[in-house]
C-alpha cells in the first residue's frame, strides 16, 4: 500500500506538469468541439515568447531567487531592437542585440542580488519600473524614423529590405511547425542538457538546494546568482527578437506587460519549486502551454474576461495544491 502511495506521490509531485497539460488539453478540445492539427500547432506558436521568457525564470527559481523584471525588460528590449534593425536593416545584427542587451539588463539584476546580495525581489521590482520607464521615454525622445515614423509604438520600417524576411520567420512554419515553436523546443533542449548534463547544471540545483552547502562545497554562489540572472536576460533578448518577428512593433506600454507573472506561473505549472533547488526544465515547456491552453478554453467558452485571471489563480492554487499533496504522499510511503 505505501508503496502505491509513493508511486502516486511521485507522479503527482515531480510530473504533475504532464498531468496538468493532459487535463487542461483535454478540456480544450472538449471546449472547442474539436481539435485540428492547426489549432495544436498554434498553441504551440502562442507559447513561444512566455515560453522562452519562462525558461530563463526557471533556472532563477532553480537558485531560489526571483525576476519581476522580464516583462518590462521585454519591452525594452524589443524597443531597442527595432531602432536597430531600422538603422542596419540585418537580421543578424538585430539578433545579436537583442541577445546582448538582454544579458546586459540581466546582468544589473545579478550583479546587485549576488554580489551586492540585495533581495532579488526588491531589486527586480525596481529594475521593472526602471526598464519600462526606460521603453515608454525613449520612444517619446529619439528621432521618429528611427522609430518607424510612429509617435508611442517602436515600428519596424517596412521599407527595409529585410523586414518581410523578418516577419516571414516570425510567422512563417517548417512543414507545419511553427519556427517560433521550433525555436522555444531547441532552447528547452538545450537548457535540458545544461541543467542535467553539466557541472554548471549541477552547480545551480545546489545553490537553491542549500546556499551554504554549495558555498562550502566550493562553489562560488554570488557568481552562480549573478550568471544565472545573465542568462534569463539572454532568453528574454531572444524572446524581444521573436516578439517583434512576430508583430513588427513593440508597445512600450503593454508589451510584456504582466509578463513576469506569466513566466511565473508556467514556471509553478511547469513543477518547479520556487524554494529552488527542485524541478525539471522540462515541465517549463509544458507549463508555458498550459497556460496558453487556459487562455484559448476561456475564449472558447465565451466567459467574462473580467474573470479570466480568477480562474487562471484558481488553477495555479490547484496545482500547487497537487504538488504539495504529491509531496506528502511520497514522505508518507517512506
Amino acid at each position: 500500500m505505501k508503496k502505491s502511495t509513493g508511486k502516486i506521490g511521485k507522479i503527482c509531485g515531480e510530473y504533475s506538469y504532464v498531468l496538468v497539460f493532459l487535463a487542461v488539453f483535454i478540456v480544450y478540445a472538449i471546449a472547442s468541439s474539436g481539435l485540428t492539427w492547426s489549432g495544436v500547432m498554434n498553441v504551440f506558436r502562442h507559447s513561444a515568447v512566455i515560453g522562452i521568457i519562462g525558461l530563463g525564470m526557471g533556472i532563477i527559481c532553480l537558485t531560489g531567487e526571483i525576476d519581476l523584471s522580464v516583462g518590462s525588460m521585454l519591452a525594452l528590449d524589443a524597443g531597442f531592437s527595432v531602432i536597430i534593425f531600422n538603422i542596419t536593416d540585418n537580421i543578424f545584427l538585430t539578433l545579436l542585440f537583442a541577445v546582448a542587451f538582454g544579458i546586459l539588463c540581466g546582468l544589473v539584476n545579478g550583479f546587485m542580488v549576488g554580489y551586492m546580495e540585495m533581495p532579488a525581489f526588491i531589486v527586480t521590482l525596481a529594475t521593472m519600473l526602471i526598464y519600462r520607464s526606460f521603453a515608454q521615454y525613449f520612444c517619446q525622445h529619439v528621432d521618429k524614423e528611427l522609430i518607424g515614423g510612429g509617435s508611442s509604438v517602436y515600428r519596424m520600417s517596412n521599407a527595409k529590405n529585410s523586414y518581410q524576411a523578418l516577419y516571414n520567420m516570425g510567422n512563417g512554419k517548417i512543414a507545419t511547425f511553427p519556427i517560433v515553436g521550433i525555436i522555444l523546443l531547441l532552447l528547452t533542449i538545450l537548457l535540458i542538457y545544461v541543467s542535467t548534463s553539466t557541472k554548471y547544471g549541477k552547480k545551480i540545483y545546489a545553490v537553491g538546494s542549500n546556499p551554504k552547502g554549495a558555498r562550502m562545497a566550493g562553489i562560488n554562489v554570488p557568481l552562480m546568482k549573478i550568471s544565472v540572472f545573465a542568462i534569463a536576460g539572454a532568453f528574454v533578448g531572444i524572446a524581444s527578437f521573436i516578439w517583434i518577428a512576430m508583430n513588427a512593433s513593440a508597445d512600450p506600454a503593454t508589451t510584456g506587460s504582466s509578463y513576469e507573472m506569466y513566466a511565473i506561473a508556467a514556471v509553478v505549472l511547469g513543477g518547479i519549486s520556487m524554494s529552488g533547488g527542485k524541478g525539471e526544465c522540462a515541465g517549463i515547456l509544458f507549463g508555458a502551454m498550459s497556460y496558453t491552453v487556459i487562455d484559448k478554453i476561456i475564449v472558447s467558452l465565451k466567459m467574462d474576461s473580467l474573470i479570466n485571471n480568477a480562474i487562471k489563480g484558481i488553477i495555479l492554487l490547484l496545482v500547487i495544491m497537487i504538488q504539495a499533496a504529491g509531496a506528502k504522499m511520497k514522505a508518507r510511503s517512506k
